[in-house]
């Protein structure tokens, strides 16, 4: 099994491609070992000193660090990646291939007046944003819409990247302000 390993913007970041699907539609986002225990191969990762973070894309796992020097880290994670793929281990302990689409859904908050302004900027989001962020090793997902103001959520390496304030406010809040003349700003979450 050959694992590839790619740089992101963030620096604290790695971006892992075992060469097969990770999950089989959205993303999963782990930010300590007591989430892990949901996934057998997050809790295998952060069982290398230093892991802080696991996010899973459709064909990636990116890993955040703490502290440490990637020369010492990236064998161990490797490690940990391969000996999960050749165990046959399932992704998560219940078996299911789950993400965590459905959860991010049930948190989202706008006025229903604004459910066809959100409808358009979930539409540039999901078409637009959130591919181009993939191929960082993270994710964008929509929260919530209020006063003009739009929220997301940043997650796997966009979430801490020294660069993501420049791309909300340069790059998603530009996009959503020219097709959506409704949206005054952007902020995380």
């Amino acid at each position: 099994m050959f694992i590839q390993t790619e740089a992101t913007p963030n620096p604290a970041t790695l971006k892992f491609i075992p060469g097969r699907a990770v999950l089989d539609g959205g993303t999963m986002e782990f930010t300590n070992r007591d989430a892990a225990a949901r996934s057998p191969l997050a809790e295998r990762l952060f069982g290398v000193p230093g892991v802080t973070s696991v996010f899973y894309g459709s064909d990636f796992v990116t890993v955040t660090k703490a502290d440490g020097d990637w020369q010492h880290l990236k064998p161990a994670i490797l490690g940990a990646i391969m000996e999960h793929y050749m165990s046959g281990a399932p992704l998560l302990a219940d078996g299911s291939a789950g993400s965590d689409e459905a959860a991010d859904e049930e948190d989202e908050f706008f006025n229903e007046a604004d459910a066809e302004t959100v409808a358009t900027i979930k539409d540039l989001i999901e078409t637009r944003v959130r591919p181009a962020v993939a191929n960082d090793g993270g994710d964008i997902t929509f929260r919530g819409f209020r006063d003009g103001i739009v929220y997301l959520n940043m997650k796997g390496a966009c979430a801490g990247c020294p660069s993501s304030t420049a791309t909300l406010q340069h790059g998603i809040q530009n996009l959503l302000k020219h097709f959506v003349p409704d949206v005054v700003e952007v902020r995380p979450m």
